[in-house]
């Protein structure tokens, strides 16, 4: 992480209507200062005497220096990704924020303040002013109201803060930046790095083990709502003691991403995921033909006189997988056990008329049969392909039995698939978005092999 300590003279307070007369930025890696720039700016405005008798920068000083939009792609890009520091911060980033946005530059750093952050690492002093603070810690003003020479003072009275009580600086900076939530032992700069797209992501903690396995379709926003919100309040703060980094797999889509949770979760066992390793009822989805010849679909728990046409473990599971069929293949919502009434008592425009008598047997039963054959070869082999992490790769992932057999990311034929460890879980994921997949995504293939080996990431 790098900061950029930044000293400006202005020909007035308001940024509106005032100038910049001099800019200073000096960039310090934490450690030490490593790059120093300095320039006078004609502001294109009288400088008022008072300002010259302040700083000794006078009309004919800055008559042939350049303008502030002359220089402000070299200012940007000496800022940009740094954290803006400077002594009483609001003043000079206002002022270089509305220049650097009047050239077309968008300034958004995080910023500290170092008058603040002296009065909570360095209490009780009578004054916190550049001069007073810096004749009280020994810190040499080579140019007062220059801005070099401020700005080098306050890189030096930085470097003590630094030295002195590092924590205190981090925290301003996740408060400042809007990062507060953040757990003690997570950079910043780390957070920054994560990046807002969809995949899987590993929480370690301090001895880099994985302590939580998680999936999101934007994996930064995920993270922070680890811990902000209420719930699970208890699990929450031992989660944020604990992690002090995070990895992560891209993988193009939500599906991809739910199928390597589940396997990362059943290799690595975390701590902190409960939720896939304890047992879990079973219930079925069976269909039977009523006295007039409809096609009817029931959820009920799991009965060995039943033949399932699928499993799920909770009846909201059952219900949601249900509730899609009859959306995708028009179905009637009282025939699937959804409802009690007649689908028109309630405006349902889904439903065809088979319960109110109004759709032939026939008709509505080739579309129920068309959900329970896509159930069916679901079960068998088959073979899915959907878009991958970039344009010219493809995800492709092999079922067998409803379960994730195989996998891989490729971008022609001849790459092999890794072969994983078939759980369960991975037809539920599959039962999600099996309605979502058109035709041409679907292959129904000859049973390929079984092989129990379990995939693995290297970090």
């Amino acid at each position: 992480m790098e900061f950029a300590i930044v000293d400006i003279e202005t020909t007035g307070g308001n940024f509106r209507n005032g100038g910049i007369t001099e800019v200073a930025i000096v960039i310090h890696d934490g450690q030490q200062i490593v790059h120093e720039y300095q320039s006078l700016i004609n502001p294109q405005q009288n400088i008022p005497a008072y300002i010259t008798g302040l700083t000794g920068i006078d009309d004919a000083m800055v008559r042939d220096s350049p303008t502030f939009e002359e220089i402000a792609e070299e200012i940007y890009e000496l800022l940009d990704g740094k954290v803006f520091v400077a002594h009483q911060v609001n003043f000079d980033f206002g002022f270089i924020r509305e220049f650097l946005g009047r050239s077309g530059f968008e300034l958004k750093n995080p910023k500290l303040c170092t008058v603040r952050l002296s009065r909570k690492i360095f209490p009780g002093m009578r004054s916190y002013s550049l001069g007073r603070i810096c004749e009280q810690r020994n810190i040499p003003i080579l140019a007062r109201h220059r801005a070099m020479g401020d700005a080098k003072a306050t890189a030096i009275l930085f470097g003590q803060m630094l030295e002195e009580n590092p924590e205190v600086i981090y925290s301003g900076l996740k408060k400042n930046s809007g990062e507060s939530f953040l757990p003690p032992n997570f950079s910043s700069q780390r957070f920054r790095e994560i990046p807002e797209k969809c995949g899987v992501y590993y929480m370690l903690d301090q001895k880099g083990k994985v302590i939580y396995v998680g999936k999101a379709n934007n994996i930064r926003d995920r993270f922070r709502g680890h811990f902000t919100g209420q719930s699970h309040p208890s699990i929450k703060q031992e989660l944020k003691a604990e992690v002090t980094d995070l990895k992560w797999k891209l993988t193009g889509s939500e599906f991809m991403a739910l199928l390597l949770e589940t396997l990362e979760i059943k290799r690595i066992w975390p701590k902190y995921n409960a939720a896939l390793k304890s047992p879990r009822n079973i219930w079925v989805l069976f269909s039977y033909q009523d006295g007039r010849g409809f096609t009817r679909f029931q959820i009920a728990k799991v009965n060995k006189s039943l033949q399932p046409l699928e499993t799920f473990f909770s009846s909201e599971e059952a219900k949601a997988f249900l509730t899609d069929a009859i959306q995708t293949y028009e179905l009637c919502s009282k025939l699937c056990g959804i409802r009690k009434v007649n689908c028109e008592v309630v405006n349902d425009t889904i439903c065809q008329g088979a319960c109110a008598e109004k759709e032939d047997a026939l008709k509505y039963n080739q579309r129920a049969q068309i959900f329970i054959q896509k159930v069916k070869d679901s079960k068998g082999a088959i073979r899915l392909e959907l878009e991958g992490r970039t344009e010219d790769e493809r995800a492709v992932c092999v079922f067998e039995g409803g379960m994730l057999r195989e996998y891989g990311f490729i971008k022609d034929e001849s790459e092999k698939l890794e072969a994983v460890k078939p759980y369960p879980e991975t037809s539920y994921v599959l039962r999600q978005f099996l309605h979502q997949f058109s035709a041409q995504q679907i292959q129904v293939i000859s049973s390929r092999r079984n092989n129990q080996e379990i995939l693995s990431f290297e970090f």
